[in-house]
């Protein structure tokens, strides 16, 4: 009768744990990449990813939490379980799909070239034959530039974070950055330093490189919080959540998933 009561204790805490286990998400973010993801003057994690990641968890019933590593690292943190889930403004690529799973396309940001707007240069290989173009490490804009311009004498520079790539934009050391619009835009142009800079050309394109939208990284096969995930976020898209939250960090960008 005692081995059945400690059976039936260890059986009800295992459930307990388990339920509260569930209603916690650990979201991996890279907090250098304003407006999507970046840390305020008193230290705390603001950004269109994070209010989103927040009315998710909400939608959801969860509670949210944060674990911060570097954009190259998130992968292979998701995958030795360190967060729960993606939620650092990745594109969902074919290249991705084959370490991770994805939750529904969420939102999606076109990808330009920032630089001096008297350079004369253009976002194509003949364009930028010779210059020095910065990308973050581990981006979609990092495998575009090598693909696309590396390969015709243009030298593409990895950075830890984007405010590196700024810096050296700033004092020479690159001719022009390749990211989101949405980050050039916030994290740059619209700031004093970004004075005399702008997008050089139009957004770049190439699908299977740059995916098919932004969502939440997963583990392989981890159907149930690709479920409870997707449910979520059917319904901040339907309330109307997603285009205010765009409307306030994008303004003038569309960010549907078409």
């Amino acid at each position: 009768m005692k081995k059945v009561y400690v059976l039936s204790l260890l059986v009800g805490m295992c459930a307990s744990f388990s339920a509260f286990a569930a209603s916690e998400m650990r979201y991996g973010v890279e907090a250098e990449y304003p407006p999507f993801e970046s840390r305020n003057t008193a230290g705390e994690l603001e950004g269109f990813d994070i209010d989103l990641g927040n009315a998710i968890c909400q939608a959801a019933s969860l509670k949210c939490s944060w674990v911060e590593t570097s954009f190259d690292a998130l992968i292979p943190g998701l995958m030795a379980k360190k967060f729960d889930a993606i939620n650092s403004a990745m594109n969902i690529t074919e290249q991705r799909r084959k370490s991770i799973d994805f939750t529904q396309p969420i939102y999606r940001i076109p990808s330009q070239l920032v630089g001096k707007v008297d350079s004369g240069m253009e976002a194509t290989p003949e364009g930028l034959k010779g210059k020095t173009i910065g990308v973050l490490q581990g981006s979609i804009q990092e495998t575009y530039a090598k693909e696309h311009w590396e390969k015709h004498g243009v030298t593409v520079v990895s950075y830890k974070d984007q405010n590196m790539a700024w810096g050296d934009l700033l004092n020479g050391r690159i001719d022009a950055s390749l990211v989101m619009s949405a980050a050039g835009q916030a994290g740059f142009l619209s700031k004093p330093q970004g004075k005399g800079f702008g997008f050089i050309g139009k957004p770049v394109s190439d699908d299977t490189i740059l995916g098919s939208g932004i969502g939440y990284g997963l583990r392989k096969g981890d159907e149930a919080t690709k479920k409870q995930l997707d449910a979520a976020i059917d319904k901040v898209r339907a309330d109307g959540t997603i285009t205010t939250l765009a409307k306030k960090y994008f303004p003038g960008i569309d960010v549907s998933v078409k």
